[in-house]
């Protein structure tokens, strides 16, 4: 009966809504891509794929869950002796999965409707079900429930911002938690969370974004490197986003040090010619990285490369002198600090991190980050660039972490494939 409702609910939602989304997909385009499969239509190159083949069916929401779920995607594939495909949500999210795991094994998630969940189920019929993070979907778990499918949560977590929600709803969540096969938890608060909702076979296994290494830097690097200044200072601020008219580039722009290289990079696509405008508006010189690219020039001190790519950023903060994590100075809930820390660059972030409220807190144990506010960003970028010492012991330390808190995926793919042997 809870199901039932829940779907009406969805239908009802999905109704209400639909000019805004309408809207979206005739200006944007960023959700009429793939709206077939989302409505449960199988790709038939994903047909293909899968065919006469065991399959697990991995689901990662957008860019970073794909950059985390990457290392254990591989070594699923190389030790379980099944086909493993790859699901997102977001249109970023099925490029760089595109990229990493194949276009034939890369599809778009069905919305949570009977039809469409049935539909991949069916032509899939995957041995395991592998959600990354909180993609608790009800209809979904119901129908693998009904077809004994078991379902494994990787890297769970439940946010400061979703607890109390999901707190409030925990006795419609514990009927569908409490049948995971294993949950594998950020955390120990995490664990705590899910236990508290009814998942009650919940482990705290650690961070899989902790492993997260870049093993093939973005070909642009070597030209960035070639055309900037000889010992050059580089800022590279990562995953900046906006709320409203909030705009974390507008902060920046007006904390940037003088004679620094800025490598700037928005999360969003649809984001790139908003901040295109914010930039030719600032009189400052900049450049977009698609069309430097196309004939480099020499990236003067002071100058702005704007990062209209996907894919690329990780890399790019190995040339960074002092990093600057986004989504912390408007409440989003801020990006992955692990990306610059695995290269030893020291970190700053706003104070909205509640999404890596865990990796932060570990992070500023070791003064391996500082949270800065809007109003002292400039003096802190201009503090560490006038201290290099002090920043490079910053950056040590976040390196230090990475290497310390590392082998979250390999406790995940044993734990995997031990429900792969017990359920064959």
């Amino acid at each position: 009966m809870l199901l039932i409702f829940y779907s009406l609910a969805l239908l009802v939602v999905l109704i209400v809504s639909a000019p805004y989304w309408l809207l979206r997909m005739a200006t944007t385009g960023k959700y009429r891509e793939g709206l077939p499969q989302r409505l449960g239509r199988v790709p038939r190159a994903l047909r293909n794929a899968v065919k006469d083949k065991p399959v697990i069916w991995v689901h990662a929401v957008s860019v970073g869950e794909i950059l985390a779920a990457g290392r254990l995607v591989h070594t699923l594939r190389e030790q379980s002796g099944c086909t493993v495909v790859v699901s997102t949500t977001t249109r970023t999210g099925q490029a760089l999965a595109r990229e990493r795991f194949g276009p034939n094994s890369v599809f778009y998630f069905p919305l949570d409707f009977a039809f469409a969940v049935r539909a991949y189920l069916r032509a899939l019929n995957p041995r395991m079900v592998v959600l990354l993070e909180t993609e608790f979907w009800p209809r979904m778990l119901a129908e693998c429930k009904r077809r004994r499918i078991p379902v494994a949560v990787v890297n769970a977590r439940i946010s400061d911002r979703s607890w109390p929600r999901y707190h409030r709803l925990r006795v419609l969540w514990r009927p569908l938690l409490r049948n995971f096969a294993v949950v594998l938890a950020q955390s120990d608060t995490d664990t705590q969370r899910l236990h508290a909702l009814g998942a009650a076979n919940a482990v705290t296994a650690g961070n899989l974004k902790y492993d997260i290494r870049v093993t093939a830097p973005a070909t642009i690097i070597d030209t960035i490197r070639h055309h900037l200044p000889i010992n050059a200072r580089v800022l590279v601020c990562g995953s900046t986003c906006a709320i409203g008219a909030e705009h974390e580039e507008q902060l920046l722009l007006a904390a940037l040090p003088a004679g620094v290289v800025t490598i700037l990079a928005p999360r969003h696509p649809e984001r790139f010619p908003i901040v295109a405008e914010m930039l030719d508006r600032s009189g400052r010189t900049w450049h977009r990285r698609s069309t430097w690219a196309v004939h480099p020039a020499p990236l003067a001190s002071g100058s702005i490369l704007l990062l209209d790519t996907i894919g690329e950023l990780a890399s790019l903060y190995a040339i960074a002198t002092v990093a600057f994590v986004g989504g912390s100075l408007v409440p989003v809930g801020g990006h992955n600090p692990l990306e610059p820390a695995q290269f030893g660059i020291p970190i700053l972030m706003g104070p909205q991190v509640h999404n890596f409220r865990g990796i932060v807190h570990t992070l500023r144990a070791e003064h391996a980050v500082e949270i800065v506010s809007a109003e002292n960003l400039a003096s802190a970028l201009d503090h560490l660039f006038a201290h290099p010492d002090e920043a490079r012991r910053m950056g040590a330390a976040a390196r230090a972490v990475c290497q310390r808190e590392a082998g979250a995926t390999d406790r995940a793919v044993a734990a995997l494939l031990k429900v792969l042997r017990r359920e064959s």
